[in-house]
């Protein structure tokens, strides 16, 4: 059922859409996040869960397609012109398909534990509600569960989602909101941009005592390894880089013919994200020289991820109404933690206003004890309804221009 009453969001029409409250949504949350949890959905492999999503969607009344990459659409026709808002979850998760999806309750604490329960079947499970309660907005509102947010997924689901909903008309898309499972108390408004590098060694190699002093692709890429170390990247603007992920070699007793790493580098500013990356590539060209091609050595430097920036400020009426969200949520907004990778990166860097939002709170993201809180989602998906609205009418109203 829907109701009318007054808003205290800025920018709001004197009355607007807002949702009743209803007793169930919790547990109507829940199961839904635990059926999508169920099903594995590593980075690549989204398609099971993607179809799962379809589905649902189908059972609302929605036309639902699905792209290549395995992207869900459904669209809520506006009941006048104007660009389109998007609101996004991501369906994929860190895990393998292996990984033990068991649930487990802790009642006293009001706490549900299990491995990709936060990040992102929750979210998704928002964005299924979502469909599911809105009856009408004044503008297009698409519901898109878009794949490859996470690890070397590059983003790619929400790249595609953009192209898509924008080829005919760069403008038909006025707004967006992402969504993830945790973090409610948080608007993320700044996109933290990072560059990921895969760096691949091969060298003669042979046997470890018949070939004693062969060039080894491991000895290689260790002393590598070990420069990157030695970066000092800036602490202000904030720089990070991240040695993830390092392999190579066939057995104790061979010389190794291949090892690589892959290497993360992030920053809040654009201008210090390429200072370091141009440390890097002098690292590595060292291992590119005369002396090291002789020897046999081969060295190469792959880009495999490249998230980009972007920004609205924090004086935005999208951050602004966000915010007014929240408190009237009586959540207290997190203000100090509003940047992050996620796929409003994407929106953020092609000038379309996007923040990313939390549906609860919960902890131990990207391990298999990760945990949501449950208490918090009735305030979550309030906040959710409510900012849809406001965004749906700041759209119509073309105060987005």
């Amino acid at each position: 059922m829907l109701l009318r009453q007054d808003s205290i969001l800025p920018g709001s029409s004197p009355t607007r859409t807002t949702m009743s409250t209803h007793p169930d949504v919790t547990q109507q949350i829940i199961d839904l996040s635990i059926a999508i949890q169920q099903i594995p959905a590593p980075t690549g492999s989204e398609a099971e869960r993607a179809r799962w999503v379809a589905a649902y969607l189908e059972r609302l009344g929605y036309q639902v397609e699905l792209d290549d990459l395995h992207n869900v659409y459904a669209r809520l026709a506006g009941t006048q012109a104007g660009p389109a808002l998007v609101v996004s979850a991501h369906t994929d998760t860190v895990f393998p398909a292996t990984v033990d999806l068991a649930i487990r309750h802790d009642a006293p604490h009001h706490a549900l534990f299990g491995a990709g329960l936060g990040d992102n079947a929750l979210g998704v499970a928002a964005l299924l509600w979502l469909a599911g309660t809105l009856h009408a907005l004044p503008v297009d509102c698409w519901f898109v569960a878009n794949v490859g947010e996470e690890g070397n997924g590059d983003l790619r689901g929400m790249r595609a989602a953009l192209d898509r909903l924008t080829q005919t008309e760069p403008a038909a898309v006025g707004a967006a909101i992402v969504l993830e499972g945790m973090g409610l108390a948080r608007v993320v408004h700044r996109a933290l941009a990072s560059r990921r590098f895969r760096i691949h060694v091969t060298a003669p190699g042979g046997h470890s005592w018949s070939d004693f002093g062969t060039a080894s692709a491991v000895h290689v890429l260790a002393q590598l390894a070990a420069d990157l170390t030695t970066l000092r990247p800036p602490e202000s603007p904030r720089t990070t880089f991240n040695i993830g992920i390092l392999q190579g070699g066939t057995s104790i007793n061979t010389i190794a013919q291949h090892a690589s790493l892959e290497l993360d580098l992030r920053s809040e500013d654009t201008a210090a994200l390429a200072s370091l990356e141009r440390e890097v590539h002098s690292i590595v060209a060292r291992y590119q020289s005369l002396r090291w091609q002789q020897a046999g050595v081969a060295v190469s430097n792959t880009l495999i991820g490249d998230r980009p920036g972007g920004s609205i400020p924090d004086d935005h009426p999208l951050v602004r109404a966000a915010i007014a969200s929240l408190r009237q949520q009586r959540v207290l907004p997190q203000l100090s933690l509003r940047i992050s990778s996620t796929d409003a990166n994407i929106p953020l860097s092609r000038g379309i206003p996007a923040i990313c939002i939390g549906i609860s709170e919960g902890g131990n993201a990207h391990r298999t004890d990760e945990w949501i809180a449950t208490a918090p989602i009735a305030s979550g998906v309030r906040h959710l309804f409510d900012l849809v609205c406001w965004t749906a009418d700041w759209l119509a109203a073309g105060r987005h221009s």
